[in-house]
């Protein structure tokens, strides 16, 4: 899918006719990716994950802090040599850490994994979201056309009831090619609902994913670079998909989470400043002629280590529960490669399969065509009954729902197919007026923040809200009803 050209998609619409403002499936996917909120809410959640890397770090910088106590003396015992009515006692600390066992080299490398793991999900869930607005596309232009067969088999089998009315009158027929016509009518018209309520709720489902209401969807155009065998299929995937990309990085944060927790078995050492100053305000009263200072100050450095000896087995039981996380990892991303062959290998099937029935449909239609017309000729020289023609009638509807309906499982399972394979995202298609999101550009930008005081502006909503789009019904389908 890679280089999808979009003059691809104007010439696919210019060679069918369609209106210039019918909505492409380039546009659709373009309003999904700007505006769906799964899409929007991953984004959000990744620049989430950033700024764990950035809290790792901080472990690892200095830290100051002043610490003040101001007090007053209401009550002094007697006989005290010294009275001091009010103090102001000011404590600045600055530790710098030096050693930490590799807990916080480790903790930011563990961090960064989980970040690209985070930007490989976010890939998954754009390709997936992709996937679902491909899907309810495909949907709305399939329930379209069998609404419009359907209406159209109403509107024959309508004909067909009052010609043989007339039929009747005369003696040509008997009561019971009538009430065959009729059961045929009655039945259709019930199928004629159900098409209704099928594109309501695809139509639906698209406003869910793209956030508008479907108007005149052109036919999508050809998907290019389509594997030639599952295998080929699976060599890609294997190398480009993205949840298999996560899981190996999730794989690799946990192997450092490892050596996070054998960290606290090791010895730490860090340095520290100290300066503490001393202010009594001239409140100091002695019962003997001693000299009492108003401000004392005092500053010292040194360097503190911490050589762990027992920890009550808290150590060990830290390490071994990552261990038994990095287990987890390994297992979830075999399960994820599991998944993926299973995808690929599915969507591969059902793609080819659905070309098969394409094929075969196209050949019934064209068969039932014709043989609809023979019937029809044949019942008017005596040789065929009405129950003959209202059959050749429903054989022909059933062949052209199988057309409509594999036309649609074939380009959902292709694109399906192109998805489980990491080629169905943003950067593979070119979206109409779509700038391409680019996670790594918080990711640099949060990464080397060191102050604390700091945020970014209130947080709106970038989707859209649906509620106000006008609700699907039978009488605002096109067509008559």
């Amino acid at each position: 899918m890679r280089g999808l050209p979009a003059s691809l998609i104007v010439t696919t619409a210019l060679a069918v006719g369609l209106p210039a403002h019918a909505e492409t499936l380039s546009g659709a996917l373009a309003k999904a990716y700007r505006t769906n909120p799964t899409l929007t809410g991953a984004r959000a959640q990744q620049r989430a994950t950033d700024e764990n890397v950035a809290i790792q770090l901080a472990a690892a910088r200095p830290n100051a802090a002043l610490n003040s106590t101001y007090s007053e003396n209401l009550l002094i015992p007697p006989g005290q040599f010294v009275n001091i009515g009010r103090t102001l006692s000011s404590v600045g600390q600055l530790n710098v850490p030096i050693y930490n066992g590799g807990a916080v080299k480790n903790g930011i490398r563990a961090a960064d994994e989980r970040v690209r793991a985070g930007q490989e999900q976010l890939r998954a869930t754009e390709s997936s979201v992709f996937s679902q607005t491909v899907a309810a596309y495909n949907d709305v232009l399939r329930d379209q056309a069998l609404l419009e067969l359907n209406r159209a088999n109403v509107r024959q089998l309508d004909v067909n009831l009052r010609a043989t009315r007339d039929r009747f009158e005369v003696g040509d027929v008997t009561r019971t090619d009538v009430a065959q016509s009729e059961a045929r009518l009655s039945l259709a018209r019930g199928d004629l609902r159900t098409a209704e309520s099928n594109l309501i709720a695809s139509r639906e489902r698209y406003v869910q994913l793209v956030g508008e209401a479907p108007v005149d969807l052109a036919p999508p155009p050809p998907l290019p670079n389509l594997p030639a065998t599952p295998d080929e299929a699976e060599e890609v995937a294997l190398r480009e998909n993205p949840d298999i990309a996560a899981a190996a990085r999730s794989r690799q944060a946990a192997r450092l989470d490892v050596r996070v927790a054998q960290a606290a078995r090791l010895p730490t050492l860090s340095a520290f400043g100290q300066a503490v100053r001393n202010d009594n305000f001239g409140s100091a009263q002695a019962q003997i002629p001693i000299n009492i200072p108003v401000q004392q100050t005092s500053a010292g450095v040194g360097l503190q280590a911490n050589l762990p000896i027992y920890q009550g087995g808290r150590p060990a039981a830290q390490v071994r529960q990552a261990q038994a996380r990095q287990s987890q990892a390994f297992e979830q991303e075999i399960e994820t490669e599991r998944a993926v062959i299973q995808q690929v290998r599915a969507a591969f099937a059902s793609w080819r399969a659905s070309q098969e029935v394409i094929r075969s449909a196209e050949t019934a239609v064209a068969a039932n065509t014709l043989s609809l017309e023979g019937v029809r000729a044949e019942n008017s020289v005596g040789n065929r009954t009405i129950i003959e023609i209202l059959n050749a009638e429903q054989e022909l509807l059933n062949a052209r729902v199988q057309l409509a309906t594999a036309r649609r499982n074939a380009y959902v399972a292709a694109f399906t197919l192109l998805a489980a394979m990491g080629q169905a995202e943003a950067r593979d298609l070119n979206l109409d007026g779509v700038t391409l999101y680019d996670p790594t550009v918080n990711y640099r930008r949060v990464r080397g923040k060191i102050m604390d005081h700091g945020q970014d502006a209130e947080p709106q909503p970038v989707a859209t809200r649906t509620v106000d789009t006008v609700a699907a019904n039978p009488d605002s389908l096109a067509g008559p009803r």
